[in-house]
């Protein structure tokens, strides 16, 4: 019999190719589906909640797949910690409902992008930040992140490539700006997000900050529905998918690490 499983995995996005399996790269996919298969002795496949790109990291990346092993939900963790590499842990393994999908479950997400203002960025600091040290107005792009709340297209805000021929629209519904000592940190929650879109939004936060666009223009900007009228996109490496929401979070088995 099949037990669907709900996974939760965390992992530092440096030395992979993203999350989806690319042919003759590394990727979160492609080495917990690998892993997995393993334990299940035959093929597994594994649906993420999204598609964080190379680089981009995850405090809390959802996968669902489809299990006959019996293995109890601590088992799981400790077997599959074991064969993931060290910059990819799993954090939480729990049976889920048999029509549970990581992706078309989800109802909203949180990602964080975060910029180190300090002068010198140090050297742990590096593959988790953008390091940005000129001077920003970060009033005025504290009053631009909140700008981007509501429900509209995102067209601007999506590059190329990602997307297929999916609606562009979204809901936003938090947008904000926050300092935490040397770190600037941006917190966005929405329905869904665009291919790279959290990071075209931050690339024009720092267009606002170095006074190139104003906090008004973010409006103009959407109204466009045009790439090029947005900033450029920020660097992979401060990004992080910070969770993912679903309607019936209370569902199914406990996790080993539930709350």
């Amino acid at each position: 019999m099949h037990r669907t499983w709900k996974l939760t995995l965390a992992y530092d996005g440096t030395d992979f190719a993203g999350w989806q399996i690319q042919p003759g790269q590394p990727t979160v996919q492609g080495l917990l589906e690998n892993a997995l298969s393993q334990l299940e002795g035959g093929p597994v496949k594994a649906a993420g909640s999204g598609r964080t790109d190379a680089g981009v990291h995850a405090l809390a990346q959802v996968a669902s797949c489809s299990l006959r092993n019996p293995i109890p939900p601590h088992g799981l963790l400790k077997a599959l910690n074991r064969l993931l590499p060290a910059d990819i842990r799993l954090t939480d393994a729990a049976e889920a409902s048999p029509g549970f999908h990581a992706r078309h479950s989800a109802i909203a997400k949180t990602y964080e992008y975060r910029i180190y203002r300090g002068p010198v960025c140090p050297p742990f600091q590096a593959r988790y930040t953008y390091s940005h040290p000129y001077p920003l107005d970060e009033e005025a792009m504290t009053r631009a992140a909140r700008r981007f709340e509501g429900e509209r297209d995102f067209r601007s805000f999506a590059s190329a490539g990602g997307n297929d021929a999916e609606a562009t629209v979204r809901i936003v519904f938090s947008s904000a700006l926050l300092r935490h000592g040397d770190l600037l940190v941006y917190r966005v929650r929405g329905s869904g997000f665009l291919y790279r879109m959290v990071r075209n939004m931050v690339g024009t936060l720092l267009e606002v900050g170095r006074g190139n666009l104003r906090p008004a223009d973010i409006d103009r900007i959407a109204e466009a529905r045009d790439r090029r009228a947005a900033g450029p996109t920020a660097p992979a490496q401060g990004l992080f998918l910070a969770g993912v929401e679903y309607a019936d979070e209370g569902a199914g088995q406990p996790g080993v690490n539930s709350t």
